[in-house]
């Protein structure tokens, strides 16, 4: 069963965007923050065209922080990796639509492990992607960017198609998060929290700020006023 979705705003920085050589140290940071999830994003240099985060890394991470580890997996064939992620210490995954030739056994293997259940659609892709599966699924993540990169620019359709997602889920009668990750700040999350959104990925928002503390509680503060 999903979490009853609230209007209360979720914050989960990318870890993409933090200082690589003092990780440990900025997740600490992150959970005094005030930071809901951590989110992190793995990638294959296939799926996308860059090279991030594998499972050990992430084991060597969790001690670090109490916070669910959101694991993002942009990569290639993830049913082959799933167990590992799942080992290292995932709450939650998020598969890509594209990347999942049987997503329905996907997902199965994902709750099966004892993680939540996510799944990813890239700007191009159709919400019609994950219409048969989508009260299978715990969480439907939105790209604002082209995935790949921290530092883009958001990409203004993703509003649309947030609120459109947001019909559907009312629709069905789901429980489904929405999160948005990609160029989302406070002059953005507003709007997609009035859209429908409630779980939100900030990367540069958060680790380029003056104070990660403020910036977090910006983020949250400027979502409450256009929480749906």
């Amino acid at each position: 069963m999903n979490p009853k979705v609230t209007n209360q705003p979720l914050i989960a920085p990318s870890i993409l965007s933090a200082d690589f050589a003092r990780l440990g140290e900025e997740l600490k940071k992150l959970e005094e923050s005030g930071a809901d999830w951590i989110h992190i994003d793995v990638m294959d240099g296939h799926f996308v065209p860059n090279l991030t985060f594998g499972p050990p890394v992430i084991k060597a991470l969790r001690p670090h922080s109490q916070l669910p580890f959101a694991v993002h997996l942009m990569i290639e064939n993830p049913d082959r990796w799933l167990n590992d992620y799942l080992q290292a210490g995932a709450d939650r995954i998020t598969v890509h639509a594209e990347a999942c030739i049987h997503l329905h056994r996907t997902l199965t293997q994902i709750r099966g492990g004892g993680a939540k259940v996510g799944v990813s659609l890239n700007p191009h892709s159709p919400l019609s992607m994950i219409e048969e599966v989508l009260e299978e699924i715990d969480m439907v993540l939105l790209m604002s960017v082209n995935p790949g990169f921290g530092g883009q620019r958001f990409i203004e359709r993703t509003l649309n198609k947030v609120t459109r997602l947001r019909a559907l889920i009312t629709e069905r009668g789901c429980d489904t998060l929405i999160q948005v990750d990609g160029g989302v700040n406070p002059d953005n999350i507003a709007s997609l929290a009035q859209a429908g959104a409630n779980v939100f990925v900030a990367g540069s928002a958060i680790f380029k700020a003056d104070s990660i503390s403020e910036a977090i509680n910006t983020l949250k503060s400027n979502a409450m006023t256009g929480s749906f």
